[in-house]
């Protein structure tokens, strides 16, 4: 068997899938975008429940590139910790606790300080359910009792007014069953949502979005001749298909002028497999 290489995601990419999921596109039309199948791109939106991760941003009180390669600069022609302080109009302690955590003196690197303190600043908060046992439990138990979070939320509000510790909005529910990382609601309290989806879909999402049970290039039957439908003419031929158990298919022409029948056996039910079928059927028929 045949394996694909591992595809890593660009930032360009992620943003164009994230864009596509939030207007309704489904996973496979996304995969086919990125010829991939609709499991990589699931793997991918699932991490975070389908909900867009906001993107990070960095403090403006925070060192920057700039600033890391002048400490660097600096460090290298010998300056003391207050001369580069006093270059970048910074704090000596900020300066001394910036080349203390990367290496010090002799090891302190500009590019390798800037990405440990990009890694180091992803430090999500915790939600407020993690914080509040009491109002985890309360709401693990009316999930169990087929609530669903707005009723919850709304519950909550009218029976403790005054106490908002003991409220909760209905987003962040959603947001604790979708995001397992965050380790608050268990996975198998998903299945209680009266939709039962695992990720958080767009509003804008729907079904007929995904050309499911469509006939591609359908023509109406409003548009047909006249001839047709007074069955005066004969040769106009009317198909159908019947679907019987252990996925058995018939295909059946009636003539409608006439009403004569044809049978034909099929070993599917794709559009392929049919017309080829029908067309080796009417070859049969006497000119």
């Amino acid at each position: 068997m045949a394996y694909r290489t591992r595809i890593n995601y660009s930032p360009k990419q992620r943003t164009e899938m994230w864009d596509r999921w939030q207007r309704g596109e489904s996973l496979s039309s996304i995969g086919r975008l990125f010829d991939r199948e609709s499991s990589s791109i699931f793997g991918i939106l699932s991490k975070t429940g389908g909900i867009r991760p906001a993107p990070r941003k960095r403090s403006c009180i925070a060192l920057i590139l700039s600033e890391r390669e002048e400490i660097s600069r600096g460090l290298v022609v010998g300056d003391s910790i207050r001369e580069i302080a006093e270059t970048l109009s910074r704090s000596p302690s900020t300066i001394s606790r910036e080349i203390n955590r990367n290496g010090g003196y002799d090891n302190y690197r500009a590019t390798q300080a800037e990405q440990a303190a990009w890694d180091r600043a992803h430090r999500p908060k915790k939600c407020k359910l993690a914080c509040h046992p009491m109002l985890k439990h309360m709401v693990a138990t009316k999930l169990k009792r087929n609530w669903s979070p707005k009723q919850i939320s709304g519950w909550l509000k009218r029976t403790y007014p005054k106490q908002e510790h003991k409220q909760v909005s209905h987003e962040t529910i959603y947001r604790s069953l979708f995001i397992q990382v965050r380790g608050v609601l268990k996975k198998e309290l998903q299945l209680t949502l009266r939709s039962q989806r695992a990720i958080r879909r767009s509003k804008q999402h729907s079904i007929k979005k995904m050309d499911l049970g469509k006939i591609k290039n359908v023509v109406s039957i409003s548009e047909r001749p006249a001839s047709v439908e007074d069955r005066a003419v004969p040769g106009h031929w009317e198909g159908d298909l019947i679907s019987g158990s252990n996925n058995s298919h018939i295909a059946t022409l009636v003539e409608r002028h006439s009403r004569y029948v044809l049978l034909v056996k099929l070993k599917g039910k794709d559009s392929q497999t049919v017309i080829s079928a029908l067309i080796k059927q009417a070859n049969k028929l006497p000119t």
